[in-house]
This record gives C-alpha cells, structure tokens and sequence, in this order.
C-alpha cells in the first residue's frame, strides 16, 4: 500500500528545503494530520524570486531540445510514480481514487503536450514592402520569454492545474516561483522533487513553496516578476489583479456552469455526463455543472431519470474505489453550500434529493425553481449541487446561460447543428461543448472564461503565448530606395 512520508521539504531554487515544518495538512476524509511541509518565510521568498530573475538569461538561452528532454523526464517520472501521486491527492484534496487517477493521467498528457510544443516555438516572416517607402525592407518576429513568473494554483486540481502553469513556462524557458494551495501542496512538491532530478536546469529555474497569505502577497507586487498566473476564487483573483502592479496577469476564475437538454437530445448519454458533471469530486470544479436547462417537452421525464441517478451515488471514503461523493475540502465549506440550500428552499426551491449534511460530507443535491436572486442560482456552489430549470425555446435557454456574471464553459446536448452553430455565436462563455458538459477539457485546447470568469487561456500552446513577448527584427537591403 502506497504510504506518505511524515513531513516534506519546500523547493528553493531547484533544491529541497526544510526551514521549518509548520504546515500541518490533513487527511480531508479523516481530519487527522497526514503530513507536514516546510513553510516559506517572506525571506525564502524573497530568495526565490532573486533567484528567478538571475535564472532569466540562462533559462531563455535553454535549446529546445533541453526544454524537451526536461519535460519528458517529467512525463517518465510521474509515470513510474503514478501510484504515489494519486494516493497524494486522494488524501490531501479527499479526491476519489478514480477521479485522483484520472488526474493524474491528465497531468502526464499535460507535460507531454509541453515537451512537444517546447520544439515548435515558431515565429514568422513578414512582408514589410506594403508601400513604396518601404521597398526592400522585410520583417521577422519571434517570441522570446517574458522572464520570471509567479504561480498561485488552487485545492481542487493541484497536479493539473499546477502542470498547467510549470510545463508552458519550461518550455517558453522561464523561471517560476509557485504557491501550491495550502490545503493541498504535495502535489506541487512531487513535481518539484522530479524537477531537481534535471541538472540541465539553472540555478533558481523554480521554486515550489507553500507560503501563508502575507507571503503570497510577494507573489503578487514584486515587480520584478513579469507575469502572475492564478486560479483560484474571482474575489481573490481580481483583487491579485489591482495589485499585481506593471506585469501580465492571467487569471483563471469560478463559474457557474450551465448544461442544455435540448428535446432531441440522447437523454441516457445526457443523464450519464451531467451527473458526472455536477457531482464529480464533489462538485469542487469550476466548470463543474450547476445550472440544467431542460426543453420543456423532455422535463418530466428527464427529472426523474436525474434525481433515480443521483441518489445511487456511493458517498464516502475516497481510498474505495466504489466511493463517487468524497468530503468536501473543509466542512467549513460545507456548512457554507448546505445554508445556501436551505436558504434557497426557504426561498422556494424545491429539494429533489440530498441535502444533508455531516461534517464535510455533503449529499449530492438537485434542486428545481431556485431563485434568480439566490446564491445558490447566482454564485458558484463549488460544491455537489445543481439546479434544475425548463424552456421551451433554444434561444431561451441561450439567454438563460448568458444571465450570470460568469462565462467558463458551457454544454449543449442537440443534434441540431444549426442551434449548435447559435450557441457557439450567443454564449458568452470561454467554450461550448457539444453532446457533451462543460467539465469536458483536453489539455491541449485553449481553456479559460470571460466576465468574472477570468483573462487569459491555459493549454499549453497558449499559455507560452503569455509567457512571451514579441520580438521584432527589422532588415533592409543594401538596395532599398
């Protein structure tokens, strides 16, 4: 049986560190201490990120095929260490063991796609003779790293989501200082263990260090930082943003995800991927599915076949593989989505299923006629709930998507492909996805929202986008004019 060691150091400039080990982080279905980690200092901060901006030249002067041999150690290691990565996270977040496994095969795929898009860093050749001033001129551009960057990743995903932001800036070639979630940092750690493992790395190329809040706010003002990319709550994330002062800032938010059940649609394959979608990990996913929209002509029946799926979901210990519901992060947490139901039945919802609560053990819970108004409706749950609502026209149901602050993702089940077509023109959201949730990503795709959903996208093509800048090179011929 897979076993954690007692405490685990921080990563300062490529090396382990044990400055202290005051970072207790428990077993989120037991409540008991699982390990300890070191705990970064502002002065260990501030170490890292000297580091990170002396690492700048050597990390952009990296040949490609360095980036990729680095990145494909990393595919290699997580392969042989897969086990031990998702007991991690079935401990430290409380995710399910399959969906701890699913997580990890991800973050393989993740640095996979990283080691080959760190050899297909292509520029272009530009044409500059648009003009007769001009003859004999031609351009070039390229793009060369932005320089150091700052990483604050979240509980939920913290291999992926953490993989998302390390494997695009090795293989742009910049150096990173990374905050993983308090709650759940071994992860993050792990990945740092493998990258020492790589001597072609400079000194300072990275630094994994879980820091309390007053020390994350280096990660946020330092100026000689170049860009800071977070996941984690909009309130948090907008706020990072008026502080981050002159750097690039992407920013990966909450959402409140909405699933279309068009009349046409398959309702056994919609049944099976919105119960997955709502109630995976306990809903703790940003494009977790909150909102279900349902055609009028198909409500009755498909409510049913909802509400008879999820009460059989088996709700537990996530070290069981027959365990589907594992605890929320904290029963804090909890507490905080259970008074959102029960305030949304005082409202006049109505509970179709779930709704108790033990510890932070929530029941998965569907509800129907929330209001508007309600939290429950407007906010992200992040937690097992989801709404049930009917329409009876598509571009209804379009317009009752759009009506929330947040734009992540959004599903469609249709096999209509000109109302597919309409939705991907009218949803104001990152990306549509079709017959299938909105939970639905390949890490290669380009992910992330808009209104209070966030700036930027992730997939790792396009997050080197924002870890670059443009380089121009302008040349004239000898002959010009």
């Amino acid at each position: 049986m897979t076993k954690l060691k007692k405490t685990y150091p921080l990563y300062l400039n490529n090396k382990a560190a044990q400055p202290n080990t005051d970072l207790e982080v428990t077993d989120k279905f037991t409540g008991k201490v699982a390990f300890r980690t070191a705990l970064a200092t502002p002065d260990v901060i501030e170490e890292a990120i000297a580091g990170a901006v002396r690492a700048a030249e050597p990390m952009a002067r990296l040949a490609s095929y360095e980036k990729q041999d680095v990145l494909q150690h990393c595919v290699d290691r997580f392969q042989e260490r897969f086990d031990e990565l998702a007991y991690a996270l079935c401990v430290e977040a409380g995710k399910p063991i399959g969906d701890a496994e699913g997580e990890v095969t991800r973050l393989i795929d993740t640095f996979r796609i990283g080691a080959e898009e760190a050899v297909r860093n292509y520029g272009e050749i530009q044409p500059l003779d648009i003009s007769a001033r001009a003859k004999g001129y031609m351009g070039l551009w390229k793009r060369v790293p932005i320089g150091p960057c700052s990483f604050i990743s979240p509980f939920n995903f913290p291999l992926n989501l953490a993989a998302h932001k390390i494997a695009p800036a090795i293989a742009m070639g910049c150096p990173f200082v990374m905050k993983p979630a308090s709650l759940t940092p071994l992860g993050a750690i792990i990945m740092g263990e493998v990258l020492a493992e790589c001597d072609v790395l400079p000194e300072g190329a990275f630094s994994i260090l879980p820091a309390r809040r007053d020390g994350a706010d280096m990660f946020t003002n330092d100026d000689r930082l170049k860009l800071l990319s977070f996941t984690g709550s909009p309130g948090v994330g907008w706020d990072l943003k008026a502080r981050a002062g002159k750097k690039k800032v992407v920013l990966e938010l909450g959402g409140n995800a909405a699933a279309i059940v068009d009349k046409d649609a398959d309702l056994d394959h919609a049944l099976e991927r919105i119960v997955f979608g709502a109630f995976y990990q306990s809903g703790q996913s940003c494009i977790g599915v909150q909102r279900i929209l349902i055609h009028a002509d198909v409500y009755d029946e498909f409510k049913a076949m909802l509400v008879k799926k999820t009460k059989t979901l088996k709700a537990g210990d996530p070290k069981k593989r027959e365990t589907f519901i594992g605890p929320m992060i904290s029963e804090k947490e909890a507490v905080r989505l259970k008074g959102w139901i029960d305030l949304a039945v005082e409202g006049g919802a109505t509970l179709l299923c779930g709704g108790k609560r033990e510890g932070n053990m929530l029941e998965a819970t569907l509800l129907e006629g929330v209001p508007r108004d309600a939290d429950a409706s407007k906010e992200e749950a992040f937690g097992p709930l989801a709404n049930l609502s009917k329409f009876t026209e598509f571009a209804e149901a379009l317009e009752q998507v759009n009506d929330s602050k947040f734009g992540l993702q959004a599903g469609v089940f249709t096999r209509d492909i000109h109302q597919v077509l309409d939705a991907w023109d009218t949803l104001d959201v990152g990306g549509v996805v079709v017959n299938d949730v909105p939970s639905y990503r390949v890490d290669n795709m380009p992910y992330g929202g808009v209104k209070d959903s966030g700036l930027g996208r992730e997939g790792i093509r396009f997050a080197m986008e924002d870890m670059s800048e443009i380089r121009n090179l302008v040349i004239r011929r000898e002959s010009a004019g």
